[in-house]
């Protein structure tokens, strides 16, 4: 199931309003003041990443560790266990005299299942906190957001943010020093 984009309240016919900034140094400031004005639903764009803009943002540190830890070690518990059960319970064979549960030899397989499990949860975790796969993005409808991969800096924030007006925020983000600022239809 694909995730979309929020529904918007009745009679909002805006996605958001989209601001452009001349270079990395502007949109750093820009989203500190769009940060310390209290918005919540917003993000910037970037064609490279900009080294403390996660700080500027006021973002926290992402839960992606840990899910990736939480399936590791599920997949090495879950391995270790499967292979006690095998040599214990379900097929009890004494061969040469060795313990039925020689742990040591069942590492290699523990340690494989723990990386598979955590690089899975990897993954599928990004593609849950990212909202992806997303197929359409209002974002793209804008001519100027086309720069964004080559030397465009944006700040998008969203309609349906708490604290977004469309005069307000457009004044704003005008005020933040933004080359231009344009309301996207959804």
């Amino acid at each position: 199931m694909p995730l979309l984009v929020p529904e918007l309240p009745e009679g909002n016919k805006h996605f958001g309003a989209l601001a452009r900034f001349g270079d990395a140094r502007e949109l750093y400031h820009a989203c500190e003041k769009v940060r310390d004005a209290g918005y919540k639903k917003w993000d910037a764009h970037t064609p490279f990443p900009v080294h403390g803009l996660d700080h500027a943002m006021g973002l926290r540190s992402s839960k992606l560790p840990w899910i990736v830890f939480v399936m590791g070690m599920g997949g090495a518990t879950g391995g270790m266990l499967m292979q006690w059960w095998v040599a214990t319970q379900a097929y009890p064979l004494v061969i040469s005299g060795k313990p039925l549960f020689s742990w040591q030899a069942f590492v290699p397989v523990t340690f494989e299942l723990g990386v598979l499990f955590g690089a899975l949860g990897a993954v599928f975790g990004m593609l849950a906190m990212n909202q992806l796969p997303m197929l359409f993005h209002p974002l793209f409808k804008s001519k100027s957001f086309e720069r964004v991969t080559d030397d465009g800096f944006f700040i998008s924030i969203e309609s349906w943010d708490p604290k977004f007006d469309s005069t307000q925020t457009v004044e704003l983000l005008k005020q933040a020093g933004a080359a231009d600022v344009e309301l996207i239809e959804n």
